[in-house]
């Protein structure tokens, strides 16, 4: 934990975390939230951060933002490096920005890992052992020889609880936890758990949207279909023509991946839509576990209210539970 952070006697800095799975409404609710207490969002979406990659992203558009300031969205280029570690880094300047406009801050997004290295501090300093290198250079080798399933069934062998919540195709985080092991002999989400018993320096609630599964896989259907009619592949064309090859992180994201293979003549344009709507549904399946492996998660059923406008006056007053620093 960075020490120099805040001071032991210093009141902790409020913060709001709106999470859920895929398709459940988070942006919106995020919104409508910022809206009725001051507050600015934070992006915790690790596709959203590169510029060009909106449809198949479904980044969030100037007018779903309603005029609420978003943080963390189209700050770099798609072949630019962006992890946790960055993540972490720009996100905790935002928490000290935007609350020293006296606003809140709301972290939204999909990504777990990236919420939880925020809201507990995690420390990654394990990550720059000199000796890594040249173990990454290995694996990156053997991923490129043999594919990432090859390692990420020797992942589930090393750490199964860690190869549930992350996809085979995010070969970032397949080969940091591989590395991780092979450094220090311990597991992945062992570290993330020990980690995770960090008292946070935030004054925070965490808000996990659910719903029914088959609903929100309907919903996921439905938007997959939306993004092929708004121009998804016409999308990945254009990232492709300009140069972003299939092996950068950015273009592994589910709906740019799928298309790369239909225009390498490996899939049908079918094929591709139906291989989008499949692997959405399965990372929405993927962040519920984690969702419930979080501490101090508040879920949030929106079954159990009369309309999306009762979900939002909830939040209201739960937020205000938050003593005002």
């Amino acid at each position: 934990m960075d020490k120099n952070r805040k001071d032991d006697n210093s009141p902790k800095k409020r913060l709001i975390i709106i999470n859920g799975p895929t398709a459940v409404g988070k942006s919106r609710a995020a919104v409508e939230l910022a809206k009725r207490i001051g507050g600015e969002i934070i992006s915790a979406d690790s596709m959203q951060v590169y510029r060009g990659m909106d449809i198949g992203t479904a980044k969030i558009t100037a007018g779903e933002m309603g005029g609420i300031p978003h943080h963390l969205i189209d700050i770099i280029e798609p072949d630019e490096e962006f992890g946790v570690l960055k993540f972490k880094e720009l996100a905790q300047q935002a928490v000290d920005e935007i609350s020293s406009r006296s606003h809140i801050p709301i972290i939204c997004g999909g990504t777990g890992f990236y919420i939880q290295a925020v809201l507990y501090d995690i420390d990654f300093t394990e990550y720059d052992d000199e000796k890594a290198s040249q173990i990454r250079q290995r694996l990156e080798m053997e991923l490129e020889e043999n594919g990432s399933m090859y390692l990420f069934e020797r992942l589930k062998k090393i750490d199964p609880v860690y190869a549930v919540i992350i996809h085979p195709n995010n070969t970032k985080r397949l080969l940091h936890s591989l590395e991780f092991y092979e450094l220090t002999g311990k597991k992945m989400s062992e570290h993330n758990r020990e980690q995770a018993q960090n008292e946070s320096p935030y004054d925070f609630r965490y808000f996990v949207l659910t719903d029914d599964r088959d609903h929100i896989y309907e919903r996921i259907n439905k938007r997959v279909d939306r993004m092929v009619e708004d121009g998804l592949p016409g999308e990945v064309k254009m990232l492709l023509e300009k140069g972003y090859g299939e092996e950068l992180p950015s273009m592994l994201g589910i709906g740019y991946k799928e298309f790369v293979d239909y225009y390498r003549n490996r899939v049908s344009f079918d094929e591709a839509v139906e291989n989008i709507k499949r692997e959405t549904r399965h990372y929405a399946k993927k962040q519920m576990t984690w969702f419930k492996r979080e501490k101090k998660v508040e879920f949030v059923d929106i079954r159990q209210f009369r309309d999306f406008d009762d979900v939002v006056d909830f939040l209201v007053k739960a937020c205000m539970d938050i003593e005002q620093k």
